[in-house]
């Protein structure tokens, strides 16, 4: 599946758009986890501020 979302961004229309990975710790056990998305170039602040 990976394949298939990296080749769809490489096109013309993916390049407005950004894969963005956040840590989050767990309240509960205080692990971390990785949270991936991909948004488009203006969100990517907003996605970090949240």
């Amino acid at each position: 599946m990976a394949k298939k979302s990296v080749a769809s961004l490489q096109k013309g229309e993916g390049k407005g758009h950004t894969k963005v990975i956040k840590m989050v710790k767990s309240e509960k056990t205080g692990s971390y986890s990785f949270r991936e998305e991909i948004v488009p170039n203006e969100k990517t602040k907003e996605f970090f501020n949240k």
